[in-house]
């Protein structure tokens, strides 16, 4: 997303071996779909950090 956060550092973005491409991998009803398609979110709602690190600092 442009103005969101950026999909590579997302844990819901994987990579299939098969097709050999990054997917998001986010289970969205039609809904949230058109969303997305009309640029309704200013940021991605199912965003989730792939930094291990900043867990671990809400844990301590």
């Amino acid at each position: 997303m442009a103005n969101g956060y950026p999909c590579e550092s997302c844990n819901n973005f994987i990579y299939d071996e098969d097709d050999e491409e990054y997917y998001c991998d986010v289970s969205m009803d039609e809904d949230d779909l058109a969303h997305f398609y009309a640029s309704k979110y200013k940021e991605c709602p199912y965003y989730q950090s792939d930094n291990e690190y900043l867990t671990v600092r809400k844990q301590m």
